[in-house]
């Protein structure tokens, strides 16, 4: 997830009811090893689980540097999380490497994940769910990235963006769809949590209906293959109800290092704690 804000804020001549209404049509339808006897998870995704940082000078090299969600979640669930996350990474490159992808091949290149594999990361969790039968969670958000592609390969034309978004909304979905059933024919049988995103600024109709567009897209294929939602859009929204539903100016969004006036799409720890809160009452809401 590496432009959301600026996805969202361009000026798309859309309703959020229109955009609803698309994805309506459309949503109906070698692993690291853990302590011997602990409990386990795993969590796939993009730059938001990896707990990317956009920051002049900081140390790449450190995996450990970068802090998620599921780093936060993982032991007030008493689970070893297994983060198996890529920065850049698409729905579609989730499943294969030669799928076009945002910037995660680019950055494997050059700096450490915070698990290591060669393959794909389905490839990856797949294995990991073989070596490990009993893991208790997987969490996933991904998504955002395929925005992105459409916008670079538009070059910013609204029209384009608008016409793109139908066939957008199918390939996620249907991707989704390929990871959670390469998840369940591994042999995993514990709970499954689609996270959906937040919106950078929920007073800026466009941004949110979109958002809410590709949740919506999210949410209806976790239900679908038995999962259950974590809903970080709600918790954003209420997290940031003390600053006029505006992420940035609550303490939820990394300061952009170019201008310290704003934010960058990427969750700063707050925001990585909210996160973790929602996919820890998503999970707790069948556990118990």
């Amino acid at each position: 997830m590496n432009r959301l804000g600026r996805v969202m804020r361009s000026r798309l001549g859309v309703s959020v009811a229109v955009l609803m209404a698309t994805v309506a049509t459309l949503t109906m339808g070698g692993p690291a090893a853990t302590a011997s006897g602990s409990s386990t998870g795993l969590a796939l995704g993009d730059s938001v689980v990896f707990g990317f940082i956009t920051q002049a000078g900081f140390e790449y090299v450190n995996a450990n540097n970068f802090v998620g969600f599921p780093e936060h979640a993982g032991p007030q669930l008493h689970l070893q999380v297994s983060n198996a996350s890529c920065p850049g990474e698409t729905s579609g490159s989730l499943l294969s490497t030669s799928t076009t992808d945002n910037g995660c091949q680019a950055f494997r290149a050059t700096a450490p994940l915070h698990v290591p594999y060669t393959g794909s990361q389905i490839d990856y969790a797949t294995s990991f769910i073989r070596s490990h039968p009993e893991t208790h969670l997987v969490s996933i958000l991904i998504g955002a990235n395929d925005l992105f592609l459409l916008q670079k390969t538009c070059l910013g034309d609204t029209t384009c963006i608008l016409n793109g978004l139908p066939a957008l909304f199918a390939s996620v979905g249907q991707n989704l769809d390929a990871t959670f059933l390469a998840l369940r024919n591994a042999g995993f049988h514990g709970v499954l949590v689609g996270v959906t995103y937040y919106s950078t600024n929920y007073n800026d109709p466009l941004t949110t209906g979109i958002v809410q567009a590709l949740d919506a897209v999210i949410a209806a294929h976790t239900k679908a293959a038995g999962g259950v939602v974590a809903d970080g859009f709600g918790a954003f929204y209420a997290a940031s109800a003390p600053a006029g539903h505006e992420p940035c100016h609550a303490g939820l969004l990394n300061v952009n290092p170019a201008a310290t006036s704003t934010c960058d799409v990427h969750p700063s720890q707050s925001g990585q704690e909210v996160l973790a809160r929602a996919v820890i009452d998503a999970f707790e809401s069948v556990r118990s």
